[in-house]
């Protein structure tokens, strides 16, 4: 007959979620893995019903009960904290020596596995609990890979459209980026200045300098306006010295010739390149959303250049509004404030 160190011995490895009762509902040996759970736990000896509640079938409450329950499915949980729920099955002994109670976790089993850190080696070689621990590595690891592939892919998806978006050279958005903000401000009705500026002097440092002194003149042009625009501001560079400033909520003439003004101030400054001293002016034209009735991107543009290439008659180093009649050659410059700018109290034709 098999003693019960030989049965211990092959349950620890057949089954390792075991509990062996005596007939007086006492514990005489527990699996491994059943011990794992409660590490500070001494099993042998304590009443089992003093470690385990019942709640199916109702009627067991007594080793006998367990006995005559042989082959019924046990549903029952720890008293103490954490209550973790438990699956069994219980088997008489031998000459009424008690039961054998194999024990699993159930469908709780990921819960268990994760509250209890338990590997496949708390489990028996044969237990499917196993084969699904590895599916869930496998969801989880192939879940965590392809987070990860959109969360490279998205990045690369921003900084494709960011670089769509964006003029290399001075870090400003590019003219295709503008498009898309006056498309976005017209049709959503907002109103809006919109300045057409022109680097003067920039081909004589370009070709007195070379290429690299326009480059570095081009970035500070490109810093200065960032400076002198508010950051819901746009800035583009449209050309190779030509750049687009997007100002909304911006409607008043004076406050416009002001920021025209300061920026050109500003960019007549002196920028140190290599040793060497650059000097460049701007020119520049505005003209305003609200100066059309059904306001179109091209036609504003189209009044932002007339009033810039009338600023540049001008003598340069000029600011200019757009007025009606600059579609003729020769159209006066008006770069004054809203109180002398007819365009601000009629609006020009369109």
């Amino acid at each position: 007959m098999m003693t019960l160190q030989q049965l211990t011995g092959m349950a620890d490895v057949v089954c390792p979620m075991f509990v062996i009762v005596d007939n007086k509902g006492r514990i005489v040996s527990a699996g491994p893995t059943l011990k794992k759970l409660r590490p500070n736990l001494k099993w042998e000896g304590r009443r089992f019903f003093r470690i385990f509640d019942l709640s199916r079938p109702r009627s067991v409450r007594s080793v006998e009960d367990l006995v005559a329950s042989a082959g019924s499915k046990l549903h029952l949980q720890f008293r103490d904290t954490p209550q973790t729920g438990l699956k069994g099955v219980s088997t008489p002994l031998p000459d009424g020596q008690g039961a054998f109670v194999n024990l699993s976790f159930g469908i709780s089993v990921l819960e268990a596995v994760r509250d209890y850190d338990l590997t496949s080696a708390d489990f028996s070689p044969t237990d499917l609990t196993i084969e699904m621990l590895y599916l869930v590595e496998a969801k989880s690891a192939a879940m965590e890979a392809s987070r990860q592939l959109n969360l490279r892919l998205q990045g690369a998806k921003i900084a494709a459209e960011e670089q769509a978006f964006t003029d290399t050279l001075t870090g400003l958005k590019n003219r295709r980026a503008m498009d898309h903000v006056l498309a976005r401000l017209i049709s959503s009705g907002r109103e809006f200045a919109l300045m057409h500026l022109d680097l003067d002097f920039f081909k004589q440092v370009n070709d007195t300098l070379g290429h690299a002194a326009g480059d570095a003149v081009l970035q500070q042009a490109a810093r200065l306006m960032v400076e002198c625009t508010r950051q819901s501001d746009t800035v583009a560079r449209v050309g190779g010295d030509e750049f687009v400033m997007i100002l909304e909520g911006v409607l008043d003439t004076g406050r416009l010739a002001a920021i025209a003004k300061r920026l050109i101030q500003r960019l007549e400054e002196p920028i140190p390149f290599g040793g060497q001293t650059c000097r460049i002016s701007a020119s520049a034209g505005t003209t305003l959303s609200t100066w059309q009735k059904v306001p179109d991107a091209q036609e504003l543009l189209n009044q932002a250049d007339l009033a810039l290439y009338a600023a540049k008659r001008a003598g340069r180093a000029q600011h200019c509004f757009y007025r009606e009649g600059m579609e003729k050659a020769g159209g006066a410059c008006d770069g004054g404030a809203a109180s002398s700018h007819p365009a601000a109290a009629q609006g020009p034709a369109t």
